[in-house]
């Protein structure tokens, strides 16, 4: 078991991301934000001091994992709101910030390119 030198923040789309999907979506209409938040998504980012450090970090990527989850519930990209800034996102989105990642594994972890 070890520390690695990346903390994490874990993303979960919000009810404004609901609502957009539930209209973009008629198929969708029985979704709730429970089955939204069953499969966080954990994201790696770079050691911080200060949370502001992680949210200007973000900001840089923020566009891509906003398309990232439009894309993983409706793939129609015309249907996606037009902004998708680090605002939005905190609208859109809850999240959290951990500090603190243990590799709990004894194998070297594979990097996958997307």
């Amino acid at each position: 078991m070890e520390s690695i030198n990346r903390a994490a923040v874990v993303v979960k789309p919000g009810k404004p991301f609901l609502d957009w999907l539930h209209r973009a979506d008629p198929t969708s209409q029985n979704l709730t934000l429970a089955d939204l938040h069953r499969e966080p998504t954990v994201y790696l980012v770079p050691e911080y001091v200060d949370e502001h450090e992680v949210l200007t970090f973000l900001a840089e990527k923020v566009m891509q994992i906003f398309e990232e989850h439009l894309d993983g519930w409706y793939r129609v990209p015309e249907a996606w709101p037009a902004v998708r800034d680090l605002k939005t996102f905190q609208q859109w989105f809850e999240y959290s910030i951990h500090s603190q990642v243990i590799d709990l594994c004894d194998y070297l972890i594979e990097h996958e390119e997307w």
